[in-house]
């Protein structure tokens, strides 16, 4: 199992910066791609960037070259650094890690989500 712990998240004006973090533990070892989603109120939860075990970045089109998503392997950690955020940016943040438990088995784990409000 693994367990995900986000921070970092908050409320700034139009065009300010956030760091979002995300402290992965338990069978880390099993991870291979880690991600974050947002969830804007009534819409259905998004992708926002993912990176794998190797390194390999995408992007969804509404935040490249604002935000850049990086992994920590010493800390197990994900990090999605926002730059200048707009309103349309305000969702919950979900952190996500992929684990392969077995050739044909992937466990999805979430962590609990953090809020991000940009105001204009």
């Amino acid at each position: 199992q693994v367990h995900l712990v986000e921070s970092g998240g908050g409320s700034v004006r139009n065009g300010g910066s956030l760091r979002l973090s995300c402290a992965a533990s338990g069978s880390t070892q099993n991870i291979f791609e880690m991600a974050w989603y947002r969830r804007v109120s009534g819409r259905g939860r998004e992708l926002v960037a993912q990176i794998t075990i190797d390194g390999q970045t995408t992007y969804d089109d509404s935040v490249k070259g604002r935000f850049t998503i990086s992994r920590d392997s010493a800390r197990n950690a994900v990090d999605l650094q926002m730059n200048d955020l707009r309103p349309e940016d305000t969702a919950v943040y979900y952190c996500y890690a992929g684990a392969r438990v077995s050739p044909v088995q992937i466990d999805n784990h979430w962590g609990q989500g953090t809020q991000v409000t940009v105001s204009s």
